[in-house]
């Protein structure tokens, strides 16, 4: 018994010797030369990081947290990676089933006429009689492909591996979500902001116009000046509807994101936004496990791969087993006694014509695994720019607020004493007035975009290094 055991174990071992070197194990490719370098003019060596924290940490404001928590229940796009997800799941099982033997039942009944003649009777009675006979069968029928160069087991990996893919898409997805939402949010609340420094201008400057006609009254200045406060007043007037128009439209962005109508969105004020201030960015290694884009790079890259194995296991032999067995009978009454027959056939095919098409399959899979590599790398290095620019961002933000402080301070001055030197001496001219109001207001606008800037710059460098998505 042993003697017979012997080769068996010995053509089975060969066999997976042989299999192991036609597909070949994944490992991930060598890209510690490419994440050292990846953050600019940056080198960090503690891991900590905020892209674990979670959404509530970071952003205080209770209407953004209720506005990030109905756009992940709600959202569209979200939902349809979802459904991309449940779509992989289904290839998983499909190609799971492809490892184990299919089984198919049958019923069928054959009627069959023969002619006397083909039995060689005489012409003169074939010519009269027909031979009439009914079979009745139940079969059961099975198939069975032994995995023996792996080529399923290649396809079942390569089907896990884009499983896995639809997953980290899915959770790309809802960081580029989370994302959206906060800069809309922050936008929309800049929006009003400048709207209300916008309508405060143009009180002031009504009442400029009024004083400047008080002043022409007096003789203290001439008309040209009273027409040129009434074209100040209308040049802040003019800019309202348009800052209206886009506050409109970032609400109606919003809303599409949170699967709304278009509507009002209720919202805070840019006041009382304070910045996360503690940009701890961990290690460029870590992007590999924190952002989900490149994890869908490389498990895009990996399912590619095992596409290879497949494509190079077609070159091999391929083992069938296939077996029937059932029932048969000429009278329906005796189906199920005495007419059982089966039958085992064992068959192994080796490709000789379909090598043509073998080797262009083989083509293709290896092109399309290198353009999955370079895919993979290119996620690397998109991901480590973004985390350099967001951080630059918030960088020059914070350096501006100093200055523009400072400048906001000093043009309020220069309104304040042009507008005193004008009532009360000929020391400077309404075109001074309006030179510094006109400063004023742009210097204004400008430090809420430097405010925007900077909450945007967190929720940038959040999304960068992979946060939201736990």
């Amino acid at each position: 018994m042993k003697t017979y055991k012997w080769p068996v174990f010995a053509m089975l071992w060969v066999t997976m010797i042989i299999s192991s070197c036609v597909t070949k194990k994944y490992q991930r490719p060598n890209l510690n030369t490419q994440t050292d370098r990846l953050y600019r003019d940056t080198t960090i060596t503690d891991t900590t990081s905020i892209a674990t924290m979670p959404i509530e940490q970071l952003f205080a404001d209770v209407e953004l947290q209720n506005l990030i928590k109905e756009g992940l229940q709600n959202n569209l796009d979200l939902k349809t990676a979802m459904q991309r997800i449940n779509e992989a799941y289904a290839t998983v099982q499909q190609t799971k089933a492809a490892l184990f033997p299919s089984l198919s039942a049958n019923a069928q009944i054959t009627r069959t006429k023969t002619s006397l003649a083909s039995l060689n009777f005489p012409p003169e009675f074939a010519s009269s009689f027909i031979l009439t006979t009914t079979t009745h069968q139940l079969g059961l029928s099975s198939s069975w492909e032994a995995d023996i160069w792996g080529k399923l087991s290649s396809a079942k990996r390569s089907a896990l591996a884009n499983f896995f893919a639809s997953d980290a898409g899915k959770r790309a997805v809802q960081t580029q979500l989370i994302a959206n939402i906060a800069n809309n949010y922050y936008a929309l609340l800049a929006l009003d902001k400048q709207l209300a420094i916008t309508q405060q201008t143009l009180k002031n400057r009504i009442n400029d116009v009024e004083t400047m006609k008080a002043l022409k009254e007096s003789a203290i200045v001439n008309g040209a000046a009273v027409v040129q406060s009434e074209a100040n007043r209308y040049a802040a007037e003019v800019t309202i509807p348009d800052l209206k128009r886009s506050i409109r439209e970032t609400e109606n962005a919003l809303s599409i994101l949170l699967a709304r109508t278009p509507g009002t969105i209720k919202r805070g004020s840019l006041d009382e936004q304070k910045p996360y201030t503690n940009m701890q960015v961990g290690v460029p290694s870590q992007l590999l496990k924190n952002r989900p884009d490149v994890q869908q790079a490389e498990f895009a890259f990996r399912a590619a791969f095992e596409t290879t194995n497949a494509a190079k296991a077609y070159f091999y032999p391929s083992l069938t087993i296939t077996a029937q067995g059932g029932v048969s009978s000429l009278l329906i009454k005796n189906l199920f006694s005495n007419s059982i027959f089966y039958n085992i056939i064992g068959g192994l095919t080796q490709p000789i014509f379909a090598r043509g098409e073998n080797k262009a399959r083989l083509r293709t899979a290896k092109a399309q695994q290198e353009e999955a590599f370079y895919a993979f790398q290119q996620s690397i290095l998109t991901a480590g720019s973004e985390v350099s620019n967001a951080l630059y961002e918030y960088e020059t933000a914070v350096e501006k607020q100093n200055s523009r402080t400072q400048q906001l301070a000093a043009l309020q001055k220069a309104v304040d004493y042009t507008k005193e030197l004008l009532r009360y001496s000929s020391a400077t001219n309404y075109t001074d007035v309006l030179t510094s109001e006109q400063s004023l207001l742009s210097a204004q606008l400008s430090g809420v975009n430097d405010k925007l800037q900077q909450l945007q710059a967190v929720v940038n460098l959040y999304r960068s290094l992979g946060g939201g998505w736990r």
